[in-house]
């Protein structure tokens, strides 16, 4: 009995160690994409809601931002208000990918909750989601007017996030686009600390 105390003992502590350690990471939302620095990759979707497609393409030249969710993520309610903030201050389109999910259901959310974005395809089935190494929801990626991939971020949106991570790699003047300070101003004053 005595020999197995020890190992029980030092496999406990090391998983506790292992806990705390992920627990206190200051990035534990950066999961390294091998798309960081690539092109992004181009897709054609149905659009939620409708008998169209929607390609990728047509974003060509223009900085935009992928969202992908799903009604049955918690995370994405969690995200949801901000992501309405972000549509509200004109900075850039939010394209909605929704993932895996039911089409009705999807559809309720949005007119329930409102829609903060430009257009939103459906990945039914999951296919293209492949293409852009997707872990799980919510996960959004900054694309650039290059086409891309400048960022990706892992988990809920947040205003710091947003300011810190997104708005912070948006070029300072581009037209048709704010400026990082009066894009963070128009959403809010959502820089940390700011009451929303």
């Amino acid at each position: 009995m005595n020999r197995f105390l020890l190992p029980s003992g030092l496999f406990l502590l090391l998983v506790i160690v292992l806990y705390v350690g992920i627990q206190r990471a200051p990035q534990k939302t950066v999961i390294p994409s091998a798309l960081l620095g690539k092109p992004a990759p181009q897709f054609t979707l149905p659009v939620l809601g409708s008998n169209e497609s929607f390609s990728s393409a047509s974003l060509a030249g223009r900085w935009h931002a992928v969202n992908v969710w799903g009604t049955w993520c918690p995370e994405c309610r969690v995200e949801h208000d901000m992501l309405l903030r972000i549509a509200d201050s004109g900075t850039l389109p939010l394209i909605g990918f929704n993932w895996k999910d039911d089409d009705a259901a999807a559809l309720r959310w949005l007119a329930e909750l409102g829609n903060p974005y430009s257009v939103v395809v459906a990945d039914r089935d999951g296919r293209e989601a492949i293409d852009w190494g997707v872990y799980g929801a919510p996960e959004t990626f900054l694309i650039d007017d290059r086409g891309i991939v400048v960022h990706k971020h892992v988990g809920a949106m947040t205003p710091e996030v947003w300011e810190r991570e997104f708005l912070a790699r948006l070029p300072r003047v581009a037209t048709g686009r704010l400026a990082p300070d009066d894009a963070a101003r128009s959403v809010g004053g959502l820089h940390a600390g700011a009451t929303p």
